[in-house]
């Protein structure tokens, strides 16, 4: 059996930076429009009380106390003489949503910080606008900048299930917006959104390879507890996949996204202590082995 081969996201950091590099996820102290009024106050109905970023730091603590937190849990695992590099990750909430002066104090807190090399924010395509670009932009002269857009699908009626709260067409204006002054955009997808056929799920992906995204994160949908997609899974109102049909559809992800696409990420695993369904998404280290039989990580130009 041949292994559908793809750019992770190790390779391409081990391309950029010649070594490997490892994620610090922040807590910024944001909100969110479809949390705080000004699109909804019930967020998008899968999302967590912790906004998505329930494996962040404290938000108490200031973005340099965070990052210190962080860097002291992977280095305690790691050899200690070498000189290991961080990505500072914004994560929970909106990320771009707060005023100019508040994004630039916390950004620039983290991007000169010595230990990293890279900042990834994580937002909304309709919290992207001028005043944020020019700042992205004068951030991305000093170290690159990455911006994550939570698309989860380009089916409008999934959209409006989800409470995603913005059409298509935003995603479209802020990735040439990024694209624009030269920002990497890494874009979220879920797979398994209730009443979505395979069909669909991979007409999204399709869609995203050819966007002008630089990588992609494939995650499963995870049903956790306080959600509004809880109570609709307890009703019976949907299915979640089986191992065997989400590994399925992410390889066939695999074969039509472009070679040179980073993965971010093939699956994902939510809080135990909250995840409901799908329960067999909890034992991570089974699902990357059995991801394992079917792809192969490697560098494009090795895919040539």
């Amino acid at each position: 059996m041949e292994k559908v081969p793809y750019y992770s996201l190790n390779k391409y950091l081990y391309d950029t930076f010649g070594q490997k590099v490892y994620k610090i996820a922040l807590d910024g102290g944001f909100s969110c429009p479809n949390r705080d009024g000004k699109i909804d106050t019930k967020g998008c109905i899968f999302c967590s009380e912790g906004g998505s970023g329930d494996f962040a730091q404290n938000r108490c603590l200031s973005i340099t106390q965070q990052i210190e937190a962080g860097k002291s849990l992977v280095i305690s695992k790691l050899p200690k003489d070498k000189d290991h590099k961080f990505i500072a990750y914004f994560q929970a909430f909106t990320n771009t949503y707060a005023p100019i002066h508040i994004l630039k104090e916390k950004y620039e807190e983290a991007i000169n910080n010595e230990s990293i090399v890279a900042l990834s924010i994580a937002t909304r395509p309709d919290c992207i606008d001028s005043e944020v670009i020019k700042l992205l932009s004068s951030l991305n002269k000093i170290k690159p900048v990455w911006v994550e857009l939570g698309l989860q699908t380009i089916h409008e009626q999934s959209a409006s299930y989800i409470r995603r709260g913005y059409p298509l067409s935003v995603y479209e204006n802020a990735m040439n917006m990024l694209k624009s002054v030269g920002i990497d955009v890494i874009t979220h997808v879920i797979i398994g959104l209730p009443f979505e056929s395979r069909d669909q799920m991979l007409e999204t992906v399709n869609y995203v390879g050819h966007s002008g995204s630089k990588g992609i994160k494939l995650q499963l949908l995870h049903v956790l507890t306080g959600t509004d997609l809880a109570s609709e899974y307890e009703k019976g109102v949907f299915k979640v996949l089986s191992m065997e049909d989400y590994i399925s559809i992410i390889v066939d992800s695999l074969k039509i996204l472009p070679k040179d696409m980073v993965i971010h990420r093939l699956t994902g695993d939510g809080d135990k202590k909250k995840l409901i369904a799908p329960l067999w998404s909890g034992n991570k280290k089974q699902v990357i082995n059995e991801l394992s039989k079917y792809t192969i990580p490697t560098s494009p130009i090795q895919n040539t």
